[in-house]
């Protein structure tokens, strides 16, 4: 049977002629020599260019990765070899290496060697350690030596393949060839090495449009190839797969079996000559270069062909050798000091259990794990998982088992036909109720994969049909109870309980429908909107990698992230779940290079998580006392994405998850008991000042002041504070917070706090201290006039540092007093502030005197002094001379003046002696009214201020109207004068005009009377 491959093309750009190709170990890069003189590196998953070398301008024959060293070295027309790192794309070396063109580079897979042939017949051995000497020279070919290869399995020999139609091998210690290899007709351009080492075998490929394989023990040709139909130039063993490819000039690549020799396919992709193969033996990809460009091609899958049983015995098969390991206690126990760590690779130990007859495409335990089914070439084979003993047989081109016998299972024979075994015997055969079986899927049902992108699930006892679900799955997992089926589609999977208590009284019943099977078999529970490569079952919890390299779990559908895996350079994962230890409490992982790795999951957690979802709150807190303490976190986050935060409160052992809980339910008090115990060491910490305001903010909401305040000044929230004390009116508070706030360095939040106590000397200074000199100018004009002199002096001399001139320009009261108007009312202003700051300081102005205070902010203190200057009474005048003598008789006495009025009330002749206690009420009635009276004395004068003030205003506006009006009469009176002016000025041209003409007239007059001579002269 031929190998089943499917090809995909990863790769397909357009160049200059590829001379060689190579592809990197571990990266997703091939590497391109073109004969334009240039080397590309190519990234084969994105289609992206990732570098390009411009190494010479003639053509570049070969290049090579050195993985090792990340190098690359290739060899030119100009007979040179140029090394580079392609990281870093240095140049690390460029030498001369042979007297003619070089054909091929050889890298050895160990050693720091490297082999040239070259058209000067020579092959020469280089050891970069040695500053890339030549320290071996090989030499016996009578032609060009076209290409060197290193023997995978003695790297101390290697062949040679040169135009003289030779094959020789040659080992490092010596200068001659060990022996030669003839049989071809015409000159040998390539050669390989069978990779693995059971099969001495070399590849050859000629002009004479032969592949030869060779026995390098016997020194004869084993098979002979033929198919193409020009000059061979490129052939080898493929290292991963059974396959031999070889590359002509006649466009096409040929694919044989490696163990029959039989022609698989021929791949033919239209860009000429073919020139160039490579490959890795960690993949399965193909890389071939053209005359018009690269072609990175993948031969089937890359995917690990490995098993696992429920007990952590894992099969896998490389090549067709089928080897065995187990991962019990690989990672150790939680509590031991040795255990490795979640994700790091295990320390297995394989043992080989022998060869297989077939290439293994895959390899499937049984339900217990009793024997492994290997698949290929359209076979299968049922070994013993323990000694592989042979157990069954047959051609298929699908084999799954059934999920309860032992020995039972489904083949696929055809499209159109499906066979069932019972305890490794045929029992029936059916054909699927679809026009196309294109897939079979094992489990509790059998699983068809209809081509009308269906699947029909049969029974496995009787073969009924049971249901038919129109998806187009990828793969089908059964949980172990059965109850469970998750189909996997390309970008979403289907999570159906399967009902089998009905299915199997349906059957025993008879109550099938050839259409529709049994009723109420299947129900959709949930929907998973991922796309799934791999996964298992652990109870009602299903483990999954996704495409994007994240290991999940679902629980009733709420999807929960285990861990970021490692990725491909197009974000793809690399790894797939081999299962499920539950008395490990681990999943095992491997990747495409048969690396093993765990991560811790407990199973009690994932049953605590099944009960929650199911609303089994009892089963759930029974689950919760066996669950170690170091999990409750977990279980806490999960309960806090259910909605249950109250319980993830309780559960949960974090304290920062504690808080953030406590924050979210209101629960304040925990929270700043929780902030209370944070260590010493840990109180000043960025995220310690974040977690006391948010504490801050929450108790604000509910109008707790007091936490308010000790969280911001735990948390050096001096903005939060500002707002606090100036909306509380704690004048204490502001005082501390402007000290502290300075010297914090807070400078705003502490002239802020400064300005609302008044303090507007240290305000100034703030602004001084910070070298703020303009502001603290301007500052003081307002607040502090008294320092307007001392402040401009300090502005002048910082402001003469930059220019001379502008601190010239600068007026201070002392040189231009006329620039500093009402400066002396302003110091009797500044006088009464002060005054009464320190008159009030010790107990503050009432939040009761608000309603008139208020008012007070909108006076002109300096327009209110000069007002009140002016309204005090004038001086008394001085005396009068004294009178002339009076005549004798005396004046009757003038009457006396009238008292003066007083705010004193009339004494009350009949009032007693006052006894002390009435004596004290009368004075504070006394002074109560004093004080009312002196308020409407100084209300009255404001009002009779504001009203002369306003009489004035309207003296000057009435002074102002007439005066404009007074100035557009003038305006018009000029404007009148001037066009009598401009009109009589018109007039009087008109009539200079006039006359002039008039004289014009009267002088041609003249000179016709001169010139009239009459009729008789």
């Amino acid at each position: 049977m031929p190998i089943r491959l499917d090809i995909k093309k990863k790769l397909s750009v357009s160049s200059e002629r590829v001379k060689s190709v190579d592809i990197h170990p571990t990266e997703s890069w091939a590497l391109a020599a073109l004969y334009s003189g240039n080397v590309t590196i190519w990234d084969y998953e994105s289609g992206s260019n990732v570098k390009t070398f411009e190494v010479s301008e003639l053509p570049v024959r070969c290049a090579k990765f050195i993985t090792r060293k990340q190098w690359i070295v290739c060899s030119s027309d100009d007979m040179r070899i140029r090394v580079y790192n392609y990281n870093t794309m240095e140049k690390i070396k460029d030498f001369e290496g042979h007297s003619d063109y070089i054909r091929y580079v050889e890298v050895h897979p160990s050693l720091p060697y490297f082999l040239t042939s070259s058209d000067d017949m020579t092959i020469k051995l280089w050891d970069w350690d040695r500053g890339f000497e030549n320290t071996q020279f090989f030499e016996g070919h009578s032609h060009y030596v076209m290409m060197v290869r290193f023997n995978p399995k003695d790297t101390n020999t290697f062949a040679s393949a040169s135009l003289d139609r030779s094959i020789k091998v040659w080992g490092l210690g010596s200068p001659v060839p060990h022996y030669t290899l003839e049989g071809h007709e015409r000159g040998v351009n390539c050669i390989d090495y069978y990779p693995s080492g059971d099969k001495p075998y070399i590849l050859s490929g000629a002009d004479d449009r032969t592949v030869k394989i060779w026995d390098y023990q016997t020194k004869s040709i084993v098979h002979s190839l033929d198919g193409h139909s020009h000059n061979i130039c490129s052939v080898m063993f493929h290292p991963k797969l059974p396959l031999i490819c070889s590359a002509s000039e006649d466009g096409t690549v040929r694919l044989w079996q490696s163990t029959t020799y039989r022609a698989e396919t021929t791949l033919n992709y239209g860009m000429e000559r073919a020139w160039a193969l490579a490959a890795t033996r960690e993949t399965t990809k193909l890389a071939i270069g053209f005359d018009e460009g690269c072609v990175v091609i993948e031969l089937g899958s890359d995917d690990p062909v490995v098993s696992m049983d429920g007990t952590g015995k894992v099969v896998w098969a490389k090549n067709n050798e089928i080897q065995t390991t187990t991962v019990r206690g690989l990672a150790g126990a939680v509590d031991d000091e040795d255990a490795l760590p979640d994700g790091e690779r295990l320390p297995v130990i394989p043992r080989d259990l022998g060869a297989c007859e077939l290439y293994p495409q895959a390899i499937k335990h049984n339900c217990n794990g009793r024997f492994i089914a290997v698949c290929g070439d359209g076979e299968y084979i049922i070994y013993t998982a323990q000694a592989l003993r042979n157990k069954a047989f047959g051609q298929a081109i699908d084999f799954v088992w059934s999920a309860t016998g032992t020995g039972d299972y489904a083949i696929r024979e055809s499209t159109n036909r499906v066979k069932f075994f019972k305890n490794f015997k045929e029992s029936r055969a059916i054909k699927p109720a679809t026009a196309s079986a294109d897939a079979l899927f094992g489990g509790h049902l059998l699983g068809v994969k209809g081509g009308d992108s269906a699947v029909l699930f049969y029974d496995w006892d009787s073969g009924e049909f049971v249901r038919k679900i129109d998806v187009a799955p990828k793969e089908i997992y059964w949980s172990d109870a059965g109850n469970l089926v998750l189909i996997a589609c390309a970008d979403s999977a289907y999570v159906l309980s399967y009902n089998a208590a009905t299915t199997a009284s349906a059957i025993a019943m008879g109550q099938l429908s050839p259409e529709d099977g049994v009723d109420g078999s299947f129900d959709l529970l949930y929907e998973i909107s991922d796309n799934i490569t791999s996964g298992e079952w652990v109870g009602d919890c299903f483990l999954y990698c996704n495409s994007s390299g994240r290991l999940n779990y679902s629980v009733g559908g709420k999807i929960q992230t285990l861990v970021h895996l490692d990725t491909n350079s197009s974000g793809a994962t690399t790894h797939r779940i081999l299962g499920y230890l539950a008395k490990e409490d681990r999943v095992y992982l491997v990747d495409k290079s048969l690396n093993i790795v765990s991560y811790k999951i407990m199973l009690a957690v994932l049953q605590y998580q099944t009960a929650v979802m199911r609303g089994d709150f009892d089963a759930a807190n029974e689950l919760l006392a066996v669950i170690p303490e170091a999990e409750y976190t977990t279980i806490a986050r999960f309960l806090e994405s259910q909605g249950f935060k109250e319980e993830a409160l309780e559960v949960t052992t974090d304290d920062d998850h504690k808080f953030d809980l406590s924050l979210e339910l209101g629960k304040i008090a925990i929270a700043h008991g929780l902030m209370e115990e944070i260590p010493p060491d840990e109180k000043n910490s960025i995220d310690t000042m974040a977690k006391w305001k948010k504490l801050s903010d929450a108790a604000l909401k509910i109008s707790d002041f007091e936490l308010t305040e000790a969280c911001s000044l735990a948390s050096d929230d001096f903005p939060g504070l500002l707002l606090l004390y100036s909306a509380v009116g704690n004048f204490d508070g502001m005082e501390a917070l402007a000290a502290a706030a300075q010297k914090k360095g807070k400078t705003n939040v502490a002239f802020i706090a400064y300005l609302l106590t008044g303090n507007v000397e240290a305000c100034a200074n703030l602004l001084i201290d910070t070298n703020r000199l303009p502001e603290a100018a301007f500052f003081a004009r307002t607040y502090l006039p008294s320092r307007v002199e001392e402040i401009v002096s300090l502005w002048k001399a910082d402001l003469s540092k930059v220019s001379e001139t502008a601190a010239n320009a600068l007026a201070d009261p002392k040189s231009s007093p006329d620039l500093f108007p009402d400066l002396d009312v302003a110091l009797q202003v500044e006088q009464m502030f002060l005054a009464q700051r320190e008159a009030t300081k010790a107990t503050g102005i009432s939040a009761s005197d608000y309603p008139t205070a208020k008012d007070d902010l909108e006076l002109d203190l300096i327009a209110l002094v000069k007002s009140q200057a002016v309204a005090a009474p004038p001086p008394p005048p001085p005396p009068a001379p004294p009178a002339p003598p009076a005549p004798p008789a005396a004046p009757p006495a003038p009457p006396a003046p009238p008292a003066p009025p007083s705010d004193e009330p009339p004494e009350n002749p009949f009032a007693a002696v006052d006894d002390p206690v009435d004596d004290a009420a009368a004075k504070a009635a006394e002074k109560a009214e004093a004080d009312r009276r002196a308020r409407e004395a100084a209300a009255a004068a404001e009002r009779r201020r504001a009203e002369a003030e306003a009489k004035r205003l309207a003296e000057e506006a009435a002074a102002a109207e007439a005066a404009s009006l007074a100035a557009e009469e003038a305006a018009a009176a000029e404007a009148a004068r001037l066009a009598a002016e401009a009109a009589a000025a018109e007039a009087a041209r008109i009539a200079a005009e006039e006359a002039a003409v008039a004289e014009a007239a009267r002088i041609a007059a003249e000179d016709d009377d001169l010139n009239d001579f009459g009729d008789d002269w």
